[in-house]
């Protein structure tokens, strides 16, 4: 939570990493759309403050898809002279690579469910908000277009893959028997996705947490 005497100093600093995003982000677009990529990380910076996130956090979520996206590692190292050692902490832990080329997808996002288990809290928040806003607009485009909105998207993974990383990110979200606001929003959304896609709310991650 942003203190009100911080108020204008965070203003300031979040300014310059708005514009810092949209300049790097200014030829993107999101998958499948025609809408500019800018507006993701804005939309996921607002659900951080939404869910009491700090200066920092909000910072990281509008920066949080550009090294991975936009440079890599100098661009990582680019934020933390620009925005401190926090704000590009939060930022690597929400990168689940930072290679090229990329690792194979299923091998990425293993280790990234592992990754967010242990991550701190304002790593949990912003890859939280960011996976939220990721799975919001999978279900509003499956609304609106049925099973094509797997071709349209193009998802790495498919349709299987999509829906066994959400469910799993979930799980991985609550395994510190925390559940959030937030984290309990993101499970209302992918469970709706799985009914849409008719599949069994969870049923392939539950029958795996039964086993180990």
């Amino acid at each position: 939570m942003i203190q009100k005497k911080r108020l204008h100093a965070f203003a300031r600093r979040y300014s310059e990493a708005l514009d810092y995003a949209a300049k790097k982000h200014a030829k993107q677009l999101r998958k499948g759309t025609r809408i500019p990529y800018i507006a993701h990380p804005i939309a996921v910076s607002s659900l951080v403050l939404e869910h009491g996130g700090g200066e920092d956090e909000a910072i990281a979520a509008l920066l949080h898809d550009i090294p991975e996206d936009c440079g890599g590692r100098p661009v990582l190292e680019e934020i933390r002279r620009k925005f401190g050692k926090n704000v590009a902490q939060i930022v690597a832990g929400c990168t689940d690579t930072l290679e090229t080329p990329k690792p194979l997808w299923k091998e990425r996002k293993e280790e990234y469910i592992a990754h967010v288990r242990r991550a701190n809290r304002s790593t949990r928040l912003v890859s939280a908000a960011d996976k939220f806003h990721n799975a919001r607009s999978i279900l509003s485009d499956y609304r609106d277009l049925g099973e094509k909105v797997w071709k349209k998207k193009d998802f790495s993974g498919g349709k299987a893959g999509q829906l066994w990383y959400y469910r799993a990110l979930v799980y991985a979200f609550e395994d510190r028997g925390r559940s959030s606001h937030l984290v309990r929003e993101l499970d209302r959304v992918v469970t709706e996705i799985e009914r849409l896609a008719e599949v069994r709310p969870g049923a392939s991650q539950a029958r795996r947490r039964r086993r180990s």
